[in-house]
């Protein structure tokens, strides 16, 4: 079944990412174990001001288009650069959501507003300037929010929260700034169970972000340029994200825009000039298949089927061969004892598929595109790679003498698991060798056989087919070659220590 992209990003006003190492955020960590949490750097030449970083944050560009140069919009471009939900409603018909008790988002004050067109509004205006006021609006937006997200179908949503901005401002960034932090975590939890509790979650796949638009100074108050006013930070968890990710580069304001188009399968228009791009994650771990994956011997697997086939008295047709493609010998034979006219056995047939396939291994393998570069990639920088596959253990160990198998941690063979593809077992094992559960971990594949253990499993899948076309869905992306996992990575990840 395929399920329907949907996205919430959350913004909590002026949350230091020093503080949230010392005050607990459990529903924050979630989003953050499922996916990553990581710095964010107020672009060069932004005020650390609310207007600009969330202009920023909302119409994925930077201050020199958008023209928000302070929490005063006047002279603002927002009609040029729109922000997500205004965009996706106007120019695609989208149902988009925004909530927020800051005026100046929503409503005329102050030059606004900055959300210009969503589909559905919610405004709740703090009744004074003062950290209690704003607590109590946050929770009445947060109300308004559940509603929604619980009965309604918006695609695209944004909540805002502003108390711990204003704690801060009032108060300095101490008890009362760490409570009001604690206090929007729990908020942030409503909404995440508003969505885990939608009658149509199971039909939908949820990409989620959380994001801090600027930090504070000790005393309270932002605005200038130390490390503590100019970092900010994003946590990102969804369908195309292994659980415990790093980017593959650093994480910029204006990339939260474009990783909302992106959880939505909809690819920016060029004449929309964003700054932002996705932002491409490191897996923990890489599991991968080998034949036709890593090793182009999904030809040799086919002639060896139809050779055994034929000799029993049947000729293979195209729609049978295709449906041995990252079947083990055992399947194949089962498959070939109904097929074949002359007497056999399973067995019988299971042998001479393993010595037929074993012998054009053998006499020699050609790589596929990308597969020596992204091996050489693995050996060097990681992450750690195993590979998952339904060949027998002695063609697997022919391969891997050309693939050079010091690159994988472990490696799982046919009939080293309960079960072997289409049934998850196999990468279920290899992520246990690898001390991960599968969620955190990339599998690489090119059959349907191959892409339903892997997904059985819960392994987010990188599809590069070789004979069978396959499309792509939540938690699977298709591609033509392994030359991908390459760009996107980059040499190594900004955020490893070593």
């Amino acid at each position: 079944m395929s399920r329907t992209r949907r996205v919430l990003v959350v913004g909590i006003d002026g949350v230091r990412l020093d503080t949230l190492d010392r005050v607990p955020t459990p529903h924050l960590d979630a989003v953050a174990d499922a996916g990553y949490l990581a710095p964010v750097a107020v672009g060069e030449g932004t005020p650390t001001m609310s207007g600009p970083c969330w202009a920023t944050i909302l119409t994925g560009v930077g201050v020199t288009k958008h023209a928000v140069w302070s929490n005063d919009f006047s002279g603002h471009r927002l009609g040029v650069f729109p922000d997500f939900t205004t965009r996706l409603a106007r120019q695609d018909g989208r149902r988009t959501y925004a909530a927020a008790a800051w005026e100046p988002l929503v409503t005329v004050a102050d030059g606004g507003p900055m959300l210009r067109r969503p589909t559905r509004l919610t405004h709740h205006a703090p009744a004074a300037d003062t950290p209690a006021a704003w607590e109590e609006a946050d929770a009445s937006t947060v109300r308004d929010a559940v509603g929604v997200l619980t009965h309604e179908d918006p695609e695209a949503s944004f909540v805002y929260l502003g108390a711990p901005d204003e704690t801060a401002h009032h108060l300095g960034c101490g008890d009362a700034y760490e409570a009001s932090i604690r206090a929007a975590d729990r908020r942030l939890g409503d909404l995440l169970t508003a969505v885990r509790t939608r009658s149509s979650y199971e039909a939908e796949a949820w990409t989620v972000l959380v994001v801090t638009d600027h930090g504070h100074r000790d005393e309270g108050g932002h605005g200038g340029g130390s490390p503590a006013e100019r970092t900010a930070w994003l946590a990102c968890a969804g369908p195309d994200i292994t659980a415990g990710a790093r980017p593959a580069r650093p994480v910029r304001h204006e990339d939260v825009a474009a990783e909302v188009y992106a959880a939505l399968d909809r690819t920016p228009d060029s004449h929309w000039t964003l700054d932002g791009s996705r932002i491409p994650t490191v897996p923990r771990a890489v599991l991968l298949d080998m034949d036709g994956t890593l090793a182009d011997t999904e030809p040799l697997w086919l002639e060896a089927a139809r050779t055994v086939a034929a000799a029993h008295g049947h000729t293979l047709t195209d729609a049978e061969g295709a449906g041995v493609l990252g079947r083990t010998c055992a399947d194949t034979a089962i498959s070939l004892v109904q097929l074949c006219p002359e007497p056999t056995t399973v067995a019988g047939l299971e042998a001479e598929l393993e010595d037929t396939f074993f012998a054009a291994v053998e006499a020699g393998v050609r790589l596929r595109p990308g597969a020596r570069a992204l091996l050489d990639r693995l050996e060097r920088d990681g992450p750690p790679a195993a590979l998952v596959s339904a060949s027998p253990r002695r063609v697997v160990d022919s391969v891997l003498r050309r693939l050079g198998g010091e690159v994988f941690r472990t490696t799982v063979a046919d009939g080293e698991s309960d079960r072997s593809k289409p049934f998850p077992d196999p990468y279920r094992k290899a992520a246990a060798r690898l001390g991960l559960p599968p969620e955190a971990c990339l599998a690489v594949e090119d059959s349907p056989t191959g892409v339903a253990a892997a997904e059985a499993a819960g392994c987010r899948v990188l599809v590069v087919p070789s004979s069978a076309p396959i499309t792509p869905a939540p938690g699977r992306q298709v591609r033509p070659d392994l030359t991908f996992l390459l760009r996107e990575w980059g040499r190594r990840s900004p955020y490893d220590v070593t």
